[in-house]
């Protein structure tokens, strides 16, 4: 038992839709209170909220830029003097790892939300924010980096010069009680295809409609999520006249039901962090077909049980046809995948012994 309580302060942009939003509050939120004091601090609006986190102090500094929150987080720190410090995304990681000489006795850790090197390729906005070198140097800064996956793992040693001790895999947890679908539902007719994300190249939305484009069979494609690519994703559905075939949804409270109401997740992202929304299917029991890629896919992906992972366009469109010819999936089995890896338990146990083990190099 401990003598006193750990504080521990976590640090994030927003809490607007975002797999790093979710996950991160979910921790702060869900670790043991005897042992640690959590609070969450949101560097932007609290209008922008969607995630509501309960039992957890939550501070707002409603400032419009993680940059323009640094003079705010600095006196904040100062004030709470935590005994750790937890950030996720990139750019707020790179300033926090540049505050924290100034604070010798909290330990700043950043959970990486990306397989960087992978994300520069197909998003260069994200190359814009701070260039390489200056990230490769804030991450000598800070005392420890969560990666999701295993690829990012390899990604942060092999391209940003981050040691391998520094460097712990602690995978992303469930973190809803979805119920799973019936053993005995049958394949919907049409067939329903389903992707959720963020409607950004790098999620490849187009691949996902060149295959479709190469059906023979009629099927509905649900696409929930913004961004920056929508107007290019929809010229592109038209040009392959195939708008018939799409429901298309911002933002939806209900993502269990359209989960549910679905027969396969398609994923066409050349990279993930580690995709909350695979795992969610999962659970529901609707299977995954994935373009290979980084960010966890195959700790996720067990072939054949809960989905496949195709390498080309070519071997996409024949898992869709034989998918649609002979469906071989058990809604149970699909979901058991999941939750012996990531049950909340088991993460959180992860994330426990993490910040337990900070504490004692103090």
């Amino acid at each position: 038992m401990h003598s006193r309580q750990v504080h521990i302060v976590f640090v994030l942009p927003s809490l607007a839709a975002g797999g790093a939003e979710r996950i991160l509050s979910y921790v702060a939120s869900h670790l043991d209170q005897s042992i640690f004091n959590a609070t969450l601090v949101i560097t932007g609006y609290e209008k922008d909220t969607v995630y509501s986190v309960e039992n957890l102090n939550v501070v707002y500094l409603n400032k419009p830029r993680v940059l323009k929150a640094f003079g705010s987080l600095f006196n904040y720190l100062k004030k709470e003097k935590p005994d750790i410090v937890v950030s996720s995304i990139v750019h707020l990681n790179t300033m926090m790892a540049f505050m924290s000489p100034l604070f010798w006795n909290t330990k700043f850790v950043a959970r990486e939300a990306n397989v960087l090197s992978v994300l520069n390729k197909h998003n260069p906005y994200t190359k814009s924010i701070f260039p390489k070198f200056m990230i490769v140097l804030a991450y000598k800064l800070v005392d420890c980096i969560i990666c999701q996956s295993k690829d990012m793992r390899d990604d942060m040693i092999n391209n940003y010069s981050v040691k391998a001790s520094k460097t712990v895999l602690i995978n992303n947890p469930i973190t809803n009680s979805f119920k799973t679908k019936s053993e005995s539902q049958e394949k919907t007719s049409p067939i329903k295809f389903i992707t959720i994300g963020r409607l950004s190249k790098e999620k490849g939305h187009i691949r996902i409609i060149d295959a479709l484009s190469k059906l023979n069979y009629p099927f509905q494609y649900t696409i929930i999520g913004k961004g920056p690519e929508k107007e290019a994703i929809f010229d592109y559905i038209n040009q392959k006249k195939l708008i018939d075939s799409i429901q298309y949804i911002e933002y939806t409270n209900e993502v269990e039901h359209y989960l549910a109401d679905s027969d396969l997740f398609l994923q066409g992202s050349y990279s993930e962090g580690f995709p909350n929304v695979l795992i969610e299917s999962s659970v529901i029991g609707t299977p995954i077909l994935a373009y290979d890629g980084v960010g966890g896919l195959d700790e996720i992906i067990e072939v054949g049980k809960n989905g496949y992972i195709a390498n080309s366009l070519e071997e996409f469109v024949s898992y869709l046809n034989a998918i649609h010819d002979d469906f071989p999936f058990n809604p149970l089995i699909v979901s058991q995948v999941v939750k012996s890896k990531f049950s909340s338990s088991k993460i959180m146990a992860e994330y426990t012994n993490l910040f337990l083990n900070l504490t004692k190099q103090n």
